[in-house]
């Protein structure tokens, strides 16, 4: 448990894996500079395809790091 707990950091009290933040960030900031830099030049349209690209960017990074919390319920008597 000790080893497990190691490759974890706390963020807004939650623990995360490094190497999955890793991978999210990644893939965010990916998708956002590309849908900013293949947008046309004109004034809002670089914003909304950056935007676009951090949603799509999050959607997959969701899809593909899975969460590892185990939720028991407990019921009243136990």
């Amino acid at each position: 448990m000790d080893e497990e707990r190691k490759d974890n950091i706390d963020i807004w009290e939650d623990n995360v894996k490094i190497k999955d933040l890793g991978i999210a960030m990644l893939l965010c900031i990916t998708f956002t500079l590309g849908g900013y830099i293949i947008a046309p030049g004109d004034a809002p349209q670089p914003l909304i395809f950056g935007l676009i690209g951090g949603v799509i960017g999050f959607i997959i990074s969701s899809i593909i790091i899975k969460p590892k919390r185990k939720i028991t319920k407990i019921g009243k008597g136990e």
